[in-house]
């Protein structure tokens, strides 16, 4: 049996981002530690992606580990149209390949704390990385102050982060349980679970990687919200947190 038939396609193309800053309230409550993110690139059209979002789905629950799972859209012309894929997914996992000076990407791709690949659905892999950046330091001391209906944020760094590195703090809006019927493609027929389902992803704040970072942002009534602090656009995830 198969364990993976990858999707590649070839990349081409500019990569971009955008940022804006958020006011931030006084602190209420105790500190939230980090968890190691794990990004899974995969589709609803993969006939090879059901293990990889099984694992991802396991890895949910672990409040140690912040599983995204980003559905990409290369896969939508074999004749299903993925309902969570989106453009800026693929444009990521794109971006990821480019700084890895990668030519190809693929589904189930799992991309670890922004640094290091591997088949999303090599159970062995995915544990030795996670074992690993559990037990690195984090780069950046990162504390979470539920507000209300906001979440306050703080970071500071603890290791030197480099000078003249732009830090993004992104916005992850994500739902985490999701069923879906497939009528038509490779999994005609299935209905499969996927858990942490990114919904969004956006830059909201540029950081020197200097002095405290603090911020404000709001929480959503139905998906949930997380942050990451990426050195540069698709480089290392230097910190992360769930915000509710």
């Amino acid at each position: 049996m198969r364990v993976i038939r990858a999707a590649m396609i070839v990349l081409a193309g500019g990569l971009s981002a955008s940022a804006g800053l958020m006011a931030a309230p006084a602190a209420q409550a105790e500190p939230v530690l980090a968890p190691v993110v794990v990004e899974l690139y995969t589709s609803q059209g993969c006939s090879s992606c059901p293990p990889a979002d099984e694992l991802l789905s396991r890895l949910a629950e672990r409040p140690e580990v912040l599983p995204l799972a980003m559905h990409v859209d290369y896969w939508d012309y074999i004749g299903w149209k993925d309902e969570f894929a989106s453009p800026a997914h693929t444009k990521r996992q794109k971006g990821y390949a480019h700084v890895a000076n990668r030519r190809m990407i693929y589904t189930p791709q799992m991309v670890i704390m922004g640094q290091e690949d591997v088949v999303g659905a090599d159970v062995m892999a995915v544990t030795d990385l996670l074992a690993k950046y559990h037990r690195e330091p984090r780069p950046v001391a990162v504390q979470v102050f539920p507000d209300g209906n906001r979440a306050r944020l703080t970071a500071t760094p603890v290791l030197d982060l480099g000078d003249g590195v732009t830090h993004y703090v992104q916005l992850v809006r994500y739902t985490p349980f999701q069923t879906v019927s497939i009528g038509r493609g490779e999994l005609a027929g299935h209905t499969l679970d996927y858990a942490n389902v990114v919904q969004q992803i956006e830059i909201i704040h540029e950081w020197d990687g200097t002095g405290e970072l603090d911020l404000s942002v709001p929480l959503d009534k139905v998906a949930k919200t997380a942050l990451l602090i990426q050195a540069g656009a698709y480089g290392p995830i230097v910190g992360a947190a769930r915000l509710d």
